[in-house]
């Protein structure tokens, strides 16, 4: 095991290691240091909590310069995709940039654009930014990037799911091109090596996780429950296996707000995050979390990757992900920098193709785990037959089928309705339209009554506040015979 003054770290660089609390270097940081200290491209690939922020800091700001008196463009820019993984990194990059005279700075969104603003323009050695915040400060003549020496592309891979790749080529373009780019992601796999690859000259390959691999340290286990006893089963393991330092992942933002109510409601300390919450909120509920307050946090993949809490006893996966990978970012949550941990996932019948795909992936199957408060229904681990889905394809069938005909029905009714004309006494006093094949001249046949005339009838009392007389179509506005007789 090599130590951090092995690495080639100077003695300010060792100084800021003490004040980080690292005593000895990761693998990712024991095999990188020296190749960004040598100036040459990395490709860094290893599994969340393994130090990959700390293995690109410390060599950047190592080499960099003593920050000169004046305005500065930033040297090095780490763009980074959420704004929860810019604070860390710019908080770990104070604490460094400070032991070495050096000065950093973090933009995102979802803060004002002023105070960023006026930080970048009293100059900055290291700029840590999401790539939205940063090509809207471009476009504004705020961020100059003609001085970046070093360029850092930090969870590459979940920049690439997020759709960011055009933001991240546009602010490339704006980076001189003699530059050194590093390059650190959870996996290196096809996309990272189609879409990024060109960006870098030449780069060595750090390969510390392979794909699929997850924490050594972390147990893994599973809870086969039917969908609506899920909640019932997530209170009965928060309070057999504890829940002071818990997080809980659910699948969608409206889902983890239900599930942080709920928790509230029997009576846990719980507080939610996901992308639909404001920074503040979010900042809110990370701080609760590290400090105690809360002892269960929800949720989504917003807080999967990159995000460093420590000492998180156990992760929930209340729903399985969608993407397999997004499994072992989920779980590296817990057992972080050597310290214990497991992972429990909920597993329903409907969800068994996803529960499939990430066995394949890690290699192994994952156990049932034992929880007395709680009858495990075994069931929901059954797949369902062809006969079973069969007949379950064929009642939905059979059921689309009976809407269909009634609809049909229905449909016929109206057109029947729509079809039959008629005219009667009623209609003919109403002034209805006549029957279609009536012909003209045509009279009422004799079970009919000739029509009444008005002549001899009273007038119906008018409103209060109605004219006097009706104004007739056309220029005829001549008064009624009972305004004639008044008159006279």
């Amino acid at each position: 095991m090599r130590s951090f003054e092995e690495l080639g770290l100077s003695k300010r660089a060792l100084d800021a290691v003490g004040r980080l609390g690292y005593e000895t270097p990761t693998p990712v940081q024991q095999m990188a240091i020296p190749l960004v200290l040598e100036g040459r491209d990395v490709i860094a690939a290893a599994s969340t909590g393994t130090g990959k922020t700390a293995a690109f800091l410390l060599p950047v700001l190592d080499k960099m310069p003593k920050r000169v008196k004046g305005r500065t463009a930033p040297r090095a820019l780490v763009i980074t995709p959420t704004r929860e993984l810019a604070e860390q990194i710019a908080y770990n990059s104070t604490r460094i940039a400070r032991t070495c005279g050096l000065y950093s700075t973090v933009v995102f969104g979802g803060k004002p654009y002023a105070p960023q603003i006026r930080e970048l323009r009293r100059g900055t050695d290291i700029l840590i930014a999401t790539p939205g915040r940063l090509n809207d400060l471009i476009e504004r003549g705020v961020a100059d990037l003609s001085g970046v020496e070093v360029l850092v592309l930090d969870e590459a891979d979940r920049m690439l799911d997020m759709g960011f790749l055009p933001a991240v080529r546009s602010i490339v373009a704006k980076v001189p091109q003699a530059r050194q780019t590093l390059l650190f992601s959870a996996t290196i796999d096809e996309s990272i090596q189609k879409n990024l690859a060109d960006l870098l000259t030449d780069p060595e390959i750090v390969q510390i996780a392979q794909k699929g691999e997850t924490a050594k340290i972390v147990e893994q286990f599973i809870l086969p429950v039917s969908n609506n006893q899920k909640l019932e089963l997530l209170k009965c393991l928060l309070d057999e296996k504890g829940h002071d330092r818990v997080i809980v992942f659910a699948r969608t933002r409206h889902r983890a707000e239900d599930v942080a109510r709920d928790l509230k409601r029997a009576g846990f300390h719980a507080v939610c995050i996901h992308s639909d919450k404001t920074q503040g909120q979010r900042k809110q509920a990370l701080q609760s979390f590290r400090t105690g307050d809360a002892g269960v946090i929800v949720a989504t993949d917003v807080l999967a990757r990159g995000i460093d809490i420590p000492e998180v006893d156990y992760v929930v996966n209340y729903d399985l992900p969608d993407m397999p990978e997004d499994y072992i970012h989920r779980i590296g949550r817990t057992g972080r920098a050597g310290n214990a941990g497991f992972a429990v996932s909920f597993v329903a019948q409907k969800q068994l193709d996803r529960l499939v795909a990430i066995e394949a992936l890690i290699g192994r199957s994952l156990p049932v785990m034992r929880i007395d408060s709680f009858d495990v229904d075994m069931a929901q681990l059954n797949k369902p037959s062809r006969r079973e889905k069969a007949k379950e394809r064929e009642g939905a069938s059979k059921k689309g089928a009976k809407s269909a005909a009634r609809a049909k029905r229905y449909r016929e009714k109206k057109q029947e309705k729509r079809d039959y004309d008629y005219t009667g006494y009623g209609d003919l006093r109403k002034g209805a339209k006549k029957r279609k094949d009536m012909r003209a001249g045509d009279e009422p046949t004799e079970d009919r009554k000739p029509k009444r005339s008005h002549v001899g009838r009273k007038p119906k009392p008018q409103a209060k506040g109605a004219r006097k007389g009706s104004a007739k179509s056309g220029s005829d506005k001549r008064p009624g015979r009972s305004q004639r007789k008044k008159r006279r």
